[in-house]
């Protein structure tokens, strides 16, 4: 058996020695030269990024400026509050993150996760918003077991009056992608809050104050050890509107539980004084982030608690419509004051027979006591001698068929027939019997509550449309103004000087006469001037409560005071709610005693009751008249 040499063994051993040894050489000739490329090469490169690391930028939000009424109540504020965040970068610290506050914390981790995958850069993903006292003690005491979350004190909207003027103020939410894409230059990134409806989002640019800033020395797991530096947000401007809010909370409280709408305008300048929509809802649900089932059960909520009803929602006009087709008859001189039609309660017009609303009809009537009964028959006739694309050229002077240009957005236009539109729109031609139902505000005509505010405004200055105005000016948090917001006239309603006094006298009557159909809204020592309107849903519809609510009529009133010198202008818009007369008239005599400071009284008892305008406060007549009161002339 051959055995190795002592020589050989020990040169074997040698050699494993000399190869363990250059294999150690090389090793330590790379670890140097590794150590040299991290402290000389890419020094600086590592260096920004431990003090990256080291050091925590934590954007804040900007706090937006205040929304005030037109006294200067705050109905918009801001309140301090916590939230729990983290960092994109420290994501991979979820997986130790989520087990610690799943079973202590209620975060929408499915509403987290798409935010982590975003292509878009999120400077800051919120875990949890607005925290009560008891989430932010968990929070402060286990914040070493809670490694790369971060709390932080936010500011966010407090809207002080809860769901009151909900449609006007509107509310904010994070902003979407759609809208990152138009907003990315101004600075906004996501995750940013921004306004989502009404004055919120129309005057967003001008709320939105500065964003600020928070540095932050953290360990290795990204807990806080410290703060640095603090650059605090800036404030954004005050909105003063021109909402009375005493008047608002009126306007609420006379709406509650009724479907509809109430607005109030300063007919001298279009100056919205009030406007209510219901059902509204709170905006305060939406500042911590509303739920994806929440928001499910607002948008399929079938009473539409989103929906503005003063500007988005379309109604026929009904009787209300009766001012533009007097003033277009007179204007067109196929009537004078004196001019007289019979009304036996129906209208024949070819084969079918168009029914006045009281059975037996109101015998012979001109203008103005037309329009004080509200007589559909008159109408009839002055619809079947006008024809059609004369009414619509009427109704779009008095600013039907297009919208107001009101501030807050989606406002709809309504819609004004004609024999051009019925062409484009259907591709069929208009019928004659289609006139008669569109001159008492039927068929295909369409209007929003304000543009109806509008034409009464118009009506009660003398003659013109002014763009209604939500916001009086932009102010500094020290109240010095910035910008003020001028009246904007629109145009002119296309009436005589003499004509719109008549129009104005028919007006006063429905209310002052003993016939009229708004005497409810009469108020002895003002002069009350309005319109009723009553439209159905269904065609030949049983009264009272035969029908399922949704199948009832819209009741209407319009109206303005004082008749000779008009402060406000109001409209009242109730959804399957009945007669104006009966249950809106009695609303609009409440807003004007308010508005106006006029001492309560009872509410008239009977029709009968006429006050003169003109004479003493006590100056009243019990007798039915056989000759109208004529009001004095403005």
């Amino acid at each position: 058996m051959n055995q190795r040499s002592p020589t050989n063994r020990h040169e074997a051993t040698r050699r494993r020695l000399r190869v363990l040894l250059a294999g150690f050489l090389v090793c330590f000739f790379l670890l140097l030269l590794r150590l040299w490329s991290l402290q000389v090469i890419d020094t600086e490169r590592y260096a920004t990024l431990s003090e990256s690391n080291r050091i925590r930028v934590i954007p804040q939000r900007d706090i937006r400026g205040q929304i005030l009424d037109r006294h200067g109540q705050v109905l918009v504020d801001n309140r301090r509050s916590f939230t729990l965040s983290v960092m994109p970068e420290e994501a991979a610290s979820l997986n130790l993150l989520a087990p610690r506050l799943q079973d202590h914390l209620p975060v929408r981790w499915e509403e987290v996760e798409p935010k982590l995958k975003s292509p878009h850069a999120y400077r800051t993903i919120q875990l949890l918003k607005d925290l009560t006292r008891e989430q932010v003690a968990y929070i402060a005491e286990h914040r070493w077991d809670l490694p790369g979350a971060f709390l932080d004190v936010d500011f966010v909207r407090h809207y002080k009056h809860a769901g009151m003027a909900s449609h006007v103020l509107g509310y904010i939410g994070e902003i979407n992608e759609d809208q990152l894409r138009e907003a990315r230059e101004s600075g906004y990134k996501m995750g940013d809050y921004i306004g989502q409806a009404g004055v919120e989002k129309s005057y967003e640019r001008t709320l939105r104050g500065k964003k600020g800033a928070r540095e932050i020395e953290v360990d290795a797991l990204g807990r806080e050890l410290r703060m640095i530096l603090e650059r605090e947000p800036a404030l954004g401007l005050n909105l003063r509107l021109t909402l009375d809010m005493g008047l608002q909370q009126l306007v609420e409280e006379e709406m509650a539980g009724q479907p509809g709408s109430i607005v109030v305008m300063d007919p001298r300048n279009g100056e919205i004084l009030a406007m209510a929509s219901n059902p509204g809802f709170d905006p305060n649900v939406f500042v911590a982030g509303i739920s994806l089932p929440n928001w499910m059960h607002l948008i399929k909520d079938p009473r539409k608690p989103l929906q503005n009803r003063a500007i988005q929602a379309q109604y026929a006009p009904g009787s209300t419509y009766k001012i533009i087709m007097a003033a277009a008859a007179l204007e067109e001189g196929i009537i004078n004051p004196k001019t007289t039609v019979q009304c036996n309660g129906f209208f024949p017009f070819g084969n079918r027979v168009f029914k006045d609303w009281k059975q037996g009809g109101h015998g012979p009537v001109n203008m103005h006591s037309a329009m004080v009964q509200s007589c559909d028959v008159f109408f009839y006739t002055m619809g079947q001698r006008l024809g059609i694309d004369t009414i619509a050229r009427y109704a779009k002077g008095f600013g039907l068929g297009a919208p107001t240009g009101f501030d807050l957005a989606h406002e709809k236009s309504g819609l004004v027939p004609s024999t051009a539109w019925k062409r484009a729109a259907r591709g069929e031609p208009w019928y004659p019997g289609e006139t008669i139902s569109a001159a008492i505000g039927q068929g295909y005509n369409l209007v929003t509550p304000l543009q109806l505010l509008n034409v009464i405004s118009a009506v009660a200055n003398g003659k013109v449309l002014y763009k209604p105005q939500i916001v009086k000016r932009l102010e500094t948090t020290e109240g010095k103004i910035v910008q003020e917001f001028a009246p904007q006239r629109l145009g002119e309603i296309p009436a005589r000087p003499e004509t719109i006094r008549m129009v104005q006298q028919a007006l006063w009557g429905v209310v002052n006469e003993p016939r009229g159909t708004g005497w409810r809204a009469r108020i002895e020592t003002v002069g009350v001037a309005g319109k009723t309107g009553t439209v159905q849903v269904i065609a030949n519809s049983p009264k009272g409560d035969k029908l399922p609510e949704r199948f009832r009529d819209h009741g209407w009133f319009v109206a303005y005071a004082p008749f000779e010198n008009p402060q406000l202008a109001l409209v009242i818009l109730g959804e399957h709610g009945g007669r104006g007369g009966s249950t809106y008239a009695p609303i609009a005599r409440k807003i004007v005693e308010y508005y106006l400071k006029v001492p309560t009284t009872a509410p008239p008892q009977t029709p009968a009751m006429v006050r003169r305008p003109g004479g003493s406060p006590t100056a009243t007549t019990t007798s039915y008249l056989s000759q109208p009161v004529v009001p004095p002339r403005q």
